[in-house]
């Protein structure tokens, strides 16, 4: 049987970029002869957002773009465990739908799956010829002081702990996801952390993150509040 992969794009106040994206996920898809289904997970934009996935969705098709939005915000990892269980893949990629992740690593993220049978294939911006562009200095040293903290204190065999670009088996994911208790940018962190602690194996791809081109970042010092706390967390119970 051949693999299907399910795409989660989790949106809100994106309606700028979800068409660009779609196209973007179909080219590569269908360039690849890849069997995927992109399920977009809405958490009441105010901008429309869902309003433009459901013209998304007339366009492509509903065995193409698959619409299970949200009333209100409610947080990254709910919001793949609400994608997980409509999805009908046998792996499940996520991405962000602000343009900072092209799907033109997916692919990338596939073979490299296949080369090992690896549980997990994370986006790295860390290794080989990936890297970052857009950011100013701040955000920069934030990303990189983050990453530096949470290889030092937790040692977790993945180069890139912050990134949210990434292939999981979808059996691992459910399990991951059920057992991380981190929110928002520690999310990230949090499920690979959990992995190599499960014994899962992990491949790293070297991508291009590239700055959101419309819309704000939501990065505020609330995240990074959040982010420091589930470090001290994790350096302590896992």
């Amino acid at each position: 049987m051949a693999d299907i992969y399910s795409i989660l794009l989790p949106t809100y106040n994106e309606r700028e970029n979800l068409p660009i994206i779609i196209y973007l996920i179909i080219k590569a898809m269908e360039a690849s002869n890849l069997k995927y289904e992109i399920i977009v997970i809405d958490d009441g934009s105010p901008d429309g957002t869902q309003e433009i996935a459901e013209k998304l969705q007339k366009f492509y098709g509903e065995d193409k773009i698959v619409l299970r939005p949200r009333e209100k915000k409610l947080g990254l990892g709910t919001a793949y465990i609400h994608g997980i269980k409509h999805a009908k893949g046998n792996f499940i990629i996520i991405m962000d739908a602000d343009l900072s992740h092209h799907p033109k690593f997916i692919p990338e993220f596939v073979k490299k799956q296949k080369e090992k049978d690896y549980d997990v294939v994370s986006g790295t911006r860390y290794l080989g010829n990936g890297g970052v562009f857009g950011w100013d200095f701040k955000r920069k040293l934030i990303s990189c002081g983050a990453n530096f903290l949470s290889q030092f204190l937790l040692r977790p065999g993945a180069s890139d702990l912050t990134g949210s670009f990434r292939l999981y088996k979808k059996k691992v994911l459910e399990e991951l996801v059920h057992s991380c208790v981190s929110k928002g940018y520690s999310f990230q962190m949090e499920i690979v952390v959990r992995a190599k602690s499960k014994k899962y194996t992990i491949g790293e791809v070297p991508i291009s993150f590239v700055d959101r081109v419309y819309g704000e970042s939501k990065l505020g010092t609330n995240e990074i509040y959040q982010f420091a706390s589930s470090l001290l967390y994790l350096f302590a119970t896992v």
